[in-house]
């Protein structure tokens, strides 16, 4: 009798856990806070690729299944390289298109969230026009999908960066009325006291994206977020990781525990850097990874296991 109640909960566990977006829906910003479509808060906790122009061999939906399944992220992030490699979005547009649309396709059939990051730290505004009105004319009318329109401007003034995100948000809201937008901000998404004193206006399902490394970036980022969302800000951290901003160095795990604690009892939704095999601390996989996930302990770096801990750990709402 107690095995088949072992598996019955078993059962139940994985049909509840393959409807995760079946059961919270359309998202939205209310206040400063992301809802689900019964406006209960949610988080959304999960992993970034790397950029797909470099590690193209993972992004397929094997691997956002194996990404839900084993470190049960219940969001992805598919990072698109603008202008780096020989395979990146200014270069081959239709081979990189193919490449996101695997992992938000991958993402629908296995109902977790998706972020379409466009994954550069310079304004295109003409070609992000093109793609973003793309991809929201395909995926409008898919609660799964969140655009992230410019992943880490560097040093474009928040001006410049506050008028190409209004170009991008007026082409997506054309095709796509509700889906949450993830707008970025000076300084690699550090500088959110910026947008806190001159946000963006007339449009819905905004939120502002603040990066961490935990070995680099001390408790003043977390104070200045803080003050952000105290104006008014809705945050979503859509980039993290424990060790140095280079992506390589030891992993602080007090450090990222620190800022893990801080964004559990705020309930922002966090991403950690990146499903990838570079040779560095924040490139979770070893070379001997399969494009297709089945990864083994030994298939994992030290973050790589350790991230998958934190996210078996904080992802058990279904």
């Amino acid at each position: 009798m107690k095995t088949k109640i072992s598996l019955l909960i078993l059962l139940f566990s994985i049909v509840s856990n393959a409807q995760f977006v079946k059961n919270h829906g359309q998202l939205k910003v209310e206040g400063t806070q992301l809802v689900d479509k019964n406006s209960k808060p949610i988080m959304l906790r999960g992993m970034s690729y790397g950029w797909h122009s470099l590690w193209p061999r993972f992004y397929n939906k094997e691997s956002v299944k194996w990404l839900k399944d084993d470190f049960k992220c219940n969001v992805v992030r598919a990072a698109m390289g603008i202008e780096l490699g020989d395979s990146s979005y200014i270069k081959q547009p239709e081979f990189s298109k193919k490449k996101i649309k695997a992992i938000i396709d991958g993402a629908i059939k296995n109902d977790i969230y998706v972020i379409v990051d466009w994954h550069s730290h310079n304004i295109n505004l003409k070609e992000a026009k093109l793609f973003f009105d793309e991809i929201s004319k395909e995926y409008a009318g898919s609660p799964n999908v969140i655009y992230e329109i410019f992943n880490e401007p560097d040093d474009e003034t928040w001006e410049e960066v506050k008028a190409y995100s209004e170009e991008i948000i007026k082409v997506i809201r054309k095709n796509d009325k509700q889906n949450i937008i993830l707008v970025g901000c000076p300084r690699w998404d550090q500088d959110i006291h910026l947008p806190a004193a001159n946000p963006i206006k007339g449009f819905d399902n905004l939120m502002y994206t603040v990066h961490f490394y935990a070995a680099t970036h001390e408790k003043w980022l977390r104070d200045r977020t803080d003050e952000a969302i105290k104006s008014g800000l809705a945050i979503f951290v859509s980039e993290s990781a424990g060790m140095e901003a280079t992506g390589d160095g030891p992993l602080n795990v007090k450090a990222w525990k620190e800022y893990i604690d801080w964004m559990e009892e705020r309930k922002i939704s966090w991403i950690t850097w990146s499903v990838s095999d570079k040779d560095e601390t924040c490139s979770i996989l070893n070379k001997s990874a399969s494009s297709k996930g089945n990864w083994k302990d030994e298939d994992l770096k030290e973050s790589g296991l350790k991230i998958r801990e934190f996210l078996r750990k904080y992802n058990t709402e279904k």
